[in-house]
């Protein structure tokens, strides 16, 4: 009996014991959250939380406006942001900001989410 026969495993990657053809199901990536908002015309502006910060999303706006909306939200909001995936994203939390900003242009706004 040597010094290595009382050792216990401490840490294993190993996934241990697997039965053939059962598989723990995947679990969906952080931000990957699928979403259905209707498409009825109104713009919805929600918040996120992304890597410790909040981000103000923008969505419902059409194909044409992107753009041209997320520079003139980014300049309004004082923020960086981005025009991707169908929505306008605005670092930081400026829903109210945005809603009224909208409103102002006769465009049907309202928060959504939490």
């Amino acid at each position: 009996m040597g010094p290595q026969d009382d050792r216990e495993l401490v840490y294993s990657s190993d996934a241990g014991r697997t039965e053939a053809g059962k598989r723990k199901p995947a679990r969906p990536a952080p931000g990957g959250k699928a979403r259905a908002l209707p498409d009825d015309g109104v713009v919805r502006v929600l918040r996120e939380r992304r890597r410790g910060g909040i981000v103000s999303v923008v969505t419902g706006l059409r194909d044409d406006e992107f753009e041209e909306t997320a520079k003139l939200l980014k300049r309004l909001c004082g923020a960086g942001g981005t025009a991707k995936s169908g929505a306008v994203e605005i670092q930081g939390d400026h829903r109210d900001r945005i809603v009224a900003w909208f409103a102002e242009r006769g465009r049907k706004a309202k928060r959504a989410g939490g």
